[in-house]
């Protein structure tokens, strides 16, 4: 049993879409079919957190367990300027996301354990090809509005906090 759970995380990063996704420009995503028991509606809103990104701040839902990192921003029809989506996964592993039924333009960062960004990448509505990260220690993602970090001068090195510290100690059971 103990083997399911630590394949919980590679699963979730390979089935989900989680919402995010994005295509090279004038590339055209293909369609893709159904996957069994895949998200058909939005999920209804999840708990907030309260994020600093250097100066900048967001109010992010969290999305932690399987069905709400899997669901995502899908089926969404917007999301607030200063809002986002934080995925919150078990250890950190090389994250691929996609915008399978995301109709909101999005940006994602793709954060390590101690919440520092690694990577930001723009991502397209509905397009079904996986953004693999770079690095291997993604633990967390952030979601915001296609260009909210470059609005808010937030760049790659940036750390990400909340009222409790830093995202390990806010999210993560100590090791």
């Amino acid at each position: 049993m103990k083997g399911i759970w630590l394949g919980l995380p590679w699963c979730v990063a390979l089935l989900i879409g989680a919402g995010c996704g994005g295509a090279h420009p004038g590339s055209r995503p293909e369609p893709a079919e159904r996957l069994p028991d895949e998200p058909t509606r939005a999920q209804p809103k999840l708990p907030m957190v309260k994020l600093w990104l250097g100066p900048a701040e967001l109010n992010a839902e969290i999305a932690a367990s399987f069905d709400q990192i899997r669901t995502g921003m899908m089926f969404r029809q917007e999301m607030p300027e200063n809002e986002g989506m934080l995925f919150i996964f078990a250890r950190p592993h090389q994250a691929a996301f996609w915008m399978k039924n995301t109709q909101v333009p999005l940006s994602a960062a793709y954060l390590d354990p101690e919440g520092v960004i690694l990577e930001i990448h723009e991502l397209e509505p509905h397009n079904t090809n996986s953004v693999t990260a770079a690095s291997d220690r993604v633990q967390f993602v952030l979601e915001v509005n296609r260009g909210w970090f470059d609005r808010h001068g937030v760049r790659p090195g940036d750390l990400v906090r909340t009222p409790a510290g830093g995202l390990q100690q806010t999210f993560l059971p100590p090791r």
